[in-house]
């Protein structure tokens, strides 16, 4: 990811903030690391920098990304799970 020179109007940064924190609240409560939140963000910064602006795509996403990366997937119940 490279969001190096990426402008984001406050809009979308309020946008992105609240996809964060749902996808964070999404989680575990003992997963819910600062670690964690940051990869979420990443993501959620990517997806934005290449034009995304739907909320659920872009939680969906930064889900996916993490549930991939980490040993995590087993541990969201279905019910909360966005993928």
């Amino acid at each position: 990811m490279n969001t190096t020179g990426a402008a984001f109007q406050p809009e979308l940064i309020q946008l992105m903030k609240t996809v964060l924190d749902d996808a964070a609240a999404m989680l575990p409560e003992a997963k819910r690391t600062s670690t964690m939140k940051a990869e979420i963000a990443a993501q959620i910064l990517a997806c934005a920098a290449k034009g995304e602006r739907d909320p659920i795509a872009l939680r969906n996403s930064a889900l996916s990304a993490i549930v991939e990366c980490t040993h995590y997937s087993h541990e969201i119940s279905p019910e909360r799970r966005a993928v």
